[in-house]
């Protein structure tokens, strides 16, 4: 499967981002599944999930070394956004 890449991922709440991957499709990926594993419990915190980068490349989306969600995971269990 040739998953596309990242080009812009913007927090819209405190549990949904918005990515847009270079083949100009847009999904809405919640985080809330993920915040019961102990690596990503700081996502919980407003201020640092806000900060979300896009890895160059486009292969991933993170917040610092420890913290990261690949082009694979939004693009499979994103939804559609329009």
């Amino acid at each position: 499967m040739n998953v596309p890449k990242i080009k812009t991922a913007v927090v819209t709440d405190h549990k949904t981002i918005i990515v847009t991957f270079d083949n100009g499709e847009i999904k809405q990926y919640d985080i809330s599944k993920l915040l019961s594993n102990d690596m990503f419990s700081p996502l919980n915190d407003q201020a640092f999930f806000k900060n979300v980068k896009v890895e160059p490349g486009g292969y991933a989306i993170y917040w610092n070394e420890m913290i990261d969600i690949s082009e694979y995971e939004l693009w499979k269990n994103g939804v559609s956004y329009q």
